[in-house]
């Protein structure tokens, strides 16, 4: 667990669809950002199978190690949608027919020309003392048992979920990202990085290289929760770049130069 004021996460990501590639994912990406913006430090990500003892042990792993976990996929109707199941064991509680779940499965379905039949009643089966999570979109809620919030892997609907659920989760200090576009190769700055970044406590220092019909260059990404330390470093990066021969400029988010 986190011992600074920012709460870390873990996202579990379940479903055989997206280990064979039939599926790509799309969660991912999107709620790494959506904790980032609530000072929410993402320390892992797992794309795991269909398999019940999987997920009991990567729930109960990341649920000891992590603030908050966040899973996706494998709540739904069929047979292979085995979350639930799974969920509770790690928790040694069974699982139960909703009645508040039920409820609102029922009133979704008597306004549509679907039959509420046993394998959409499954929807209704929850945890025993998971708080429900709304879906404003589906009515099928997820739910939140100890630390583990369990959400849809459709990401329409899995956005939606999380949207009215974010305002409950911890924040802490947003992290600082200044970027620095190098007009050289990151090898040829490597030393430089690691100098500055060593100088500048709490600074992490990243280089990602790009190349366009001739020219190349590196993107450096510079974070850190301190916003002076982080800009301090970002123009030192800037400066010593520039020092070395190279063209170096602070940009912002659009790629334009900053003021």
């Amino acid at each position: 667990m986190s011992s600074s004021a920012n709460p870390t996460a873990a996202i579990i990501v379940i479903g055989d669809e997206i280990l064979s590639g039939r599926t790509k994912d799309k969660n991912i990406g999107w709620l790494a950002e959506q904790l980032g913006a609530q000072g929410i430090q993402l320390g892992e990500a797992r794309v795991i199978a269909d398999k019940k003892q999987t997920i009991i042990d990567t729930v109960q792993t990341l649920s000891k190690t992590y603030d908050l976990v966040f899973t996706s996929g494998g709540i739904g109707p069929t047979h292979d949608d085995i979350t639930t199941d799974a969920v509770a064991a790690a928790f040694n509680v069974p699982v139960i027919r909703h009645p508040e779940a039920e409820r609102r499965l029922i009133a979704h379905y008597a306004n549509t020309d679907l039959e509420f039949n046993a394998a959409r009643q499954k929807m209704a089966d929850i945890p025993d003392t998971a708080a429900l999570i709304d879906n404003p979109l589906s009515a099928a809620p997820g739910y939140i048992i100890g630390n583990v919030h369990v959400l849809p892997g459709v990401p329409t609907i899995l956005k939606a979920m999380f949207e009215g659920l974010k305002h409950t989760l911890p924040g802490g200090v947003v992290m600082t990202r200044i970027t620095v576009q190098c007009s050289t190769g990151e090898g040829n700055i490597a030393t430089i990085l690691a100098d500055v970044e060593a100088r500048h406590d709490g600074v992490s220092i990243g280089s990602y290289p790009w190349m366009k019909p001739g020219q190349f260059g590196t993107a450096i990404v510079v974070s850190g929760l301190d916003a002076a330390v982080t800009t301090s470093a970002a123009r030192t990066v800037e400066a010593e770049v520039r020092t070395f021969g190279a063209e170096a400029n602070i940009v912002d988010a659009d790629g334009k130069l900053a003021d």
